[in-house]
């Protein structure tokens, strides 16, 4: 069995996303989220809309994925590897290079981006709605 890794806060999820978990898992047999926990985006500077438990049971219903694990630290990702025996780690274009580290212990990959899609440019899309509507009250 072919295990694959890969890490991620997964907030305002997208079709992006998906896109993310639907290529890593077509890399092999078995699908591992880290999930960034509350905390640990906190340590990041990253405020989620969405607590760790509603972004976990969302990244849960998708079928792409077998099992999602907390993400609490930066350090933890050798831990993971070894723990739960991955062979390969996926993340996207935009982290390119900077876990090459990781390449004793299994496999890098980074998949392209979807380029038109963003968490950030949904929270944006959202906002400017939310202040037009706000505009006609």
């Amino acid at each position: 069995m072919k295990r694959i890794l890969t890490y991620g806060t997964f907030d305002v999820l997208h079709y992006g996303h998906i896109n993310l978990l639907k290529r890593a898992k077509a890399l092999g047999d078995y699908l591992i989220v880290g999930l960034s926990t509350d905390n640990f985006n906190n340590i990041k500077n990253k405020k989620s809309y969405y607590s760790f438990y509603q972004r976990k049971l969302i990244l849960e219903s998708i079928r792409y994925v077998d099992l999602v694990i907390p993400e609490e630290s930066w350090e933890q990702k050798i831990h993971d590897i070894k723990f739960y025996k991955a062979d390969i780690f996926v993340m996207g274009d935009d982290w390119e290079g900077k876990f090459d580290f990781l390449s004793k212990q299994c496999d890098i990959i980074y998949l392209p981006r979807t380029p038109e899609i963003s968490s950030t440019q949904t929270r944006v899309y959202i906002n400017e709605y939310i202040a037009n509507i706000n505009l006609y009250k």
